[in-house]
């Protein structure tokens, strides 16, 4: 058999093949303001895809056909891609296609190396910079194409808040938002037409006296987010105020809470299975630590269920799956997690097991029970899988006559256990 020597790559990889698709940020001072590289681009472009407004930016000189997105577009970009193979195609994006544009889903579907950016100062650069507001200091959220209820997640006393409009609607809707939970001193200002001739900032006002008309549908919100001092206060760590939920007493109490999502050690992008949701406090504060976390809730009573729905959307994670069911059962089909937390059903047949199963190594599952019953199911799985048993205890000063003494709350046992490759039956995943 002859060796061949490796290739220096410097040698034989020659020129980089030409990108498939050009993707061009265009902002509202529309052709003018495009820099040299991006009117070329468009120019060569025998394809022009983009959504309406932003093609009617474009002068007559560009010859391209134009096409503009269907909708949905998210599931429409592969087909309408493969339809003009070989055609030179450009795609308009408004502003800086990376930031919440349709860049990241040409590159998930073509390959960031089969994908050419050339963008353009966003909407959020421009507003930072009429405002006054250094970038790194301001969270931006965006509710295109995305329910309002997801704000509720960012509002905390003093922070400054970009908010992406849908429609001409959307400052009225974050009015409304900021009021019903609690932040009507918030200070509002809508910027429209950031970067085009037609630019203009409304004037400031609180969320309380909101009352301005839509204005144009292509707008942003800035909003330095206050408390009403009467307000319940939400902190950014695990362990929300137990009046911060609906619930019928099926809810793990603030205590207990903290030191279960302490252990089950939430991680942006990671899923968790909330078994026997009862209120759902679990997967809420699981998901509201980072927006990327998600959680499925498994809850048997369908009231209940309704229940979790509805304090996901009131705490700003509206995103929150809830399945309706009986576990083990109602866990088939699911995403697998990278961390489960039983609340409720310990003692259906073969739930610990299941959950076990589902888990990849890395993967954590915790459990609390307050029950013996429960308690003896948790021992016999720390025999079989290792991981720590945790008695947890809570009490409360209370009036006792005239005096104070210590009420005792039902003391919780947890069994928390990551899975490694070197756990008991850990390596069959």
């Amino acid at each position: 058999m002859t060796s061949v020597s490796p290739a220096d790559p410097a040698e034989d990889a020659g020129p980089a093949a030409p990108a498939a698709v050009t993707v061009v940020g265009i902002g509202a001072d529309g052709w003018q303001g495009l820099p040299d590289d991006s009117r070329t681009a468009l120019r060569a472009a025998e394809v022009v895809i983009g959504g309406p407004r932003q093609l009617d930016l474009l002068p007559a000189a560009c010859a391209a056909e134009r096409i503009p997105w269907p909708s949905p577009l998210r599931p429409a970009v592969p087909g309408l891609l493969a339809a003009h193979t070989g055609r030179r195609i450009a795609v308009l994006a408004s502003g800086d296609p990376m930031f919440y544009g349709i860049g990241r889903a040409l590159t998930e579907v073509l390959g960031a190396g089969a994908v050419r950016v050339l963008p353009h100062p966003s909407s959020v650069s421009h507003a930072c910079a009429r405002l006054g507001w250094p970038l790194e200091d301001v969270e931006v959220v965006t509710l295109v194409g995305r329910p309002a209820a997801r704000l509720a997640a960012a509002l905390y006393e003093g922070r400054r808040l970009l908010v992406l409009s849908a429609d001409a609607g959307t400052p009225g809707e974050i009015a409304a938002l900021l009021r019903d939970r609690g932040f009507g001193p918030s200070r509002m200002r809508v910027l429209e037409q950031l970067g085009g001739p037609k630019e203009r900032t409304t004037g400031e006002d609180c969320a309380a006296h909101w009352s301005r008309p839509p204005g144009d549908p292509l707008n942003l919100v800035a909003v330095e987010c206050r408390r009403d001092p009467e307000a319940l206060r939400l902190g950014a760590v695990p362990g929300l105020p137990d009046a911060a939920y609906e619930h019928d007493g099926q809810l793990t109490k603030r205590h207990v809470r903290a030191a279960t999502l302490g252990v089950l050690a939430p991680a942006p992008g990671e899923l968790l299975w909330d078994i026997g949701g009862g209120s759902g406090s679990i997967a809420v504060e699981w998901m509201r630590t980072h927006p990327f976390c998600r959680a499925v809730s498994v809850e048997r009573d369908p009231v209940r269920a309704e229940r979790i729905g509805r304090n996901a959307e009131r705490l700003g994670v509206p995103g929150l799956r809830v399945v309706t069911g009986a576990a083990p059962a109602a866990l088939a089909g699911l995403p697998a997690p990278d961390a489960v937390f039983i609340g409720g059903g310990l003692t259906a047949p073969g739930l610990l097991d299941a959950c076990w199963a589902a888990l990849p190594v890395g993967g954590r599952l915790v459990a609390n029970t307050v029950t013996l019953e429960s308690e003896a199911l948790l021992t016999d799985a720390r025999r079989r899988h290792g991981g720590e048993l945790t008695r947890l205890a809570v009490a409360h000063a209370v009036p006792v006559g005239g005096f104070t003494g210590w009420r005792q709350a039902m003391p919780v046992t947890q069994w928390a256990v990551w899975k490694t490759l070197d756990s008991p039956s850990g390596a069959d995943r």
